[in-house]
């Protein structure tokens, strides 16, 4: 929300239900670049709401509220995001009645001045995933709880943001966080390796520390990290990691015996068995991470017919349906709602960022761009960004088309050796030259 609106915040905050103070509230909300639920951003198509949801999960009674809202206040353009939240773009002036209608929906933060700083990543398979090491939704509401309600912590940056895994097989490993907490069993015990500033999939732990000690290094870290970090200094890798360890009271352990299994990159399309008896769960991508009422609705609708009345949106901008008993039929009423439910679908393989058509920073139509690419059908999962800043993806992409004009773009392909994007190969293509060069590139050179 821009900051001459905040004052609307004491007003609707308390709808809810919640013992909060109203006054606090409007004086701890910051200006941000980064939209939040109690704070609406303008864009070129309007004001952008950032649903901020635990775990990813969301009730179906709470999936029709964002439905309704983006409907009655907004242009009706719901994103799953690459953090596994939800956004509602294109809000117009009536933004106090869109808020009020998500508070009431239970989909606020349990402190108004935590909204923020609730970015905790799970696995979509928290819980369900025949792989896990422990079921992290436990110890991810304490994390939540303390992250909303320890004043302190609402000081770190809106886009600080922690990672607990689990071991599950659907897991996201390369999205890069400023902690993250990775499970692994030595001697029969669990323990939580953790490393600073990077992900599990790539990047070494530092120490680890037994599974009940979780939540104390968390909040350990976290005060080491704001005692050390300047103004400037908003997120992990901007300081020296040796640091903020000798500040740590909590006795670590090596890390001997770690090593986080690959997750299985195409989990998050499809439907699988859970632990659970005869339970599966049903997993699709929206097109481009964009879904409209309709689509949100009818996998709600889903959700509560066949399985227990809860959706999972995922980093892979999809939603997945747990415990669900008539996996088939799900899957095929996905389908026909418009999510992409296989990945022989290569719409299934495109990211786009909002593009030119509702960014001001973005040179070109990315979305239109990415489905005229899909049916070239290059092969290959291609990243495509209006811009340098990279929104739409948090993780490198085999292959990156990055715009720099109406309809042309530069290609990159991942290289480990280089930053950013990769290695440039060419410059400014057209999407069917793109195309070309895509589809004549053997995927083994782009998914290295």
């Amino acid at each position: 929300m821009p900051p001459d609106k905040a004052g609307i915040i004491p007003r609707l905050y308390p709808s809810t239900g919640s013992p909060v103070n109203p006054t606090p509230a409007v004086n701890t909300l910051r200006p941000s670049a980064c939209p939040g639920l109690l704070r609406i951003v303008q864009a070129l198509d309007g004001g952008i709401c950032r649903i901020k949801l635990a775990g990813g999960s969301i009730s179906a009674a709470q999936a029709h509220a964002v439905a309704d809202a983006a409907q009655a206040y907004a242009g009706g353009v719901i994103e799953a995001t690459n953090r596994a939240n939800l956004q509602i773009r294109g809000i117009g002036a009536e933004q106090e009645a869109l808020i009020a209608m998500l508070l009431a929906a239970g989909l606020g933060p349990s402190n108004a001045a935590g909204d923020d700083v609730r970015n905790l990543m799970l696995s979509p398979s928290a819980g369900i995933d025949p792989q896990m090491g422990f079921d992290t939704r436990p110890l991810a509401a304490q994390i939540l709880a303390t992250l909303q309600n320890h004043t302190r912590f609402h000081e770190l940056s809106a886009k600080f943001a922690i990672q607990l895994d689990g071991g599950e097989a659907l897991a996201m490993l390369e999205h890069h966080h400023d902690l993250w907490l990775s499970a692994f069993i030595r001697n029969g015990q669990t323990l939580l390796a953790f490393g600073l500033a990077g992900c599990p999939g790539l990047d070494a732990p530092v120490a680890a520390v037994p599974l009940e000690q979780g939540h104390a290094l968390m909040v350990a870290v976290l005060e080491a990290f704001l005692d050390l970090a300047t103004p400037e200094q908003t997120r992990m890798r901007h300081l020296a990691v040796d640091n903020l360890l000798s500040r740590l009271s909590l006795p670590l352990l090596p890390v001997e015996g770690f090593q986080r299994p690959a997750s299985g990159a195409l989990l998050h399309l499809g439907s699988y068995p859970q632990p659970q008896k005869n339970q599966f769960y049903v997993a699709a991508v929206a097109p481009l991470g964009r879904l409209d009422p309709l689509m949100l609705k009818g996998a709600a609708q889903l959700a509560s017919e066949y399985g227990d009345g809860t959706l999972r949106f995922t980093p892979w901008q999809g939603v997945l349906l747990p415990n669900i008993e008539r996996p088939g039929t799900v899957t095929e009423r996905l389908a026909q709602l418009g999510f992409l439910c296989s990945i022989d679908q290569p719409l299934a393989r495109m990211i786009a960022c909002t593009g030119s058509s509702g960014c001001g920073k973005g040179l070109a139509d990315t979305k239109a761009d990415a489905v005229q690419l899909a049916a070239l059908q290059p092969g290959v999962e291609v990243h495509l960004s209006g811009c340098p800043r990279s929104c739409a993806a948090a993780h490198t992409a085999p292959a990156t088309l990055l715009a720099v004009s109406p309809g042309h773009y530069d290609l990159y392909f991942r290289d480990a050796a280089q930053p950013g994007f990769g290695r440039l190969h060419a410059r400014t293509l057209s999407i069917e030259a793109a195309g070309a060069l895509l589809r004549a590139r053997p995927r083994s050179n782009t998914d290295d």
